[in-house]
């Protein structure tokens, strides 16, 4: 391995220990009272190190988030199957869930943790791609006469908002302290279905492609 070579593996080395320990502290800590010295300490480095890997604490969130969201795309790519935009629907957000479930802690940083971040002009980041496969099959269900007519955007944020609220419940609620019981265990596929029950058309209403 060239000089070049070993030093640039150092740099990416040291940058994934910056961005490990981050959210290790954002998570635990809070993000307002994490500081950029805060992470230099964790990992036994100077805070100039932090700098020339990232220019403020904002731009090293940024980075967290496009990894954990770029995880989510491959989650949701994943879950897209069915040729049915509504069927498409439902695997997206029971994969959407599962990915919450299975990683609660990037969840949470993802989604539960308040941070002003704005992307470069022109950036389309992975979680604006994977709102987009939501927003694609909205689209193409109400296009099709599945759904009643209704505003796209809207329609996609309300299936997002209530699926997201299944999955900030399970992985923030302990089991004995769900009202009455625990969780069903189909609870997020239910709150899919009420959803989906309601968007429906209404029988018999003819699809566009039909008339």
């Amino acid at each position: 391995m060239g000089v070049v070579e070993r030093r640039e593996r150092e740099r990416e080395e040291v940058r994934r220990k910056i961005l490990v320990a981050a959210r290790e502290l954002f998570e635990t800590e809070g993000y307002d009272k994490v500081t950029m010295r805060r992470i230099a300490d964790a990992i036994e480095y100077s805070p100039t190190t932090i700098y020339h890997h990232f220019e403020d604490k904002d731009a090293l969130v940024l980075a967290l988030c496009e990894e954990d969201f770029a995880r989510l795309f491959e989650h949701l790519e994943g879950a897209l199957p069915a040729a049915d935009p509504v069927e498409s629907l439902r695997q997206l957000g029971l994969g959407y869930a599962r990915f919450g479930v299975e990683y609660p802690n990037h969840y949470r940083f993802m989604f539960m943790t308040p941070a002003k971040l704005e992307h470069p002009e022109g950036h389309v980041s992975p979680g604006e791609q994977a709102f987009g496969l939501v927003r694609a099959a909205v689209a193409a269900a109400i296009e099709n006469g599945h759904f009643r007519p209704g505003g796209v955007d809207t329609i996609a944020q309300v299936l997002w908002a209530s699926i997201h609220g299944a999955v900030a419940l399970l992985i923030t609620v302990q089991p004995q302290l769900w009202p009455h019981a625990p969780a069903a265990p189909d609870l997020v596929a239910q709150v899919m279905e009420t959803m989906i029950r309601g968007l429906r058309a209404e029988p018999g209403r003819p699809s566009r492609d039909a008339s």
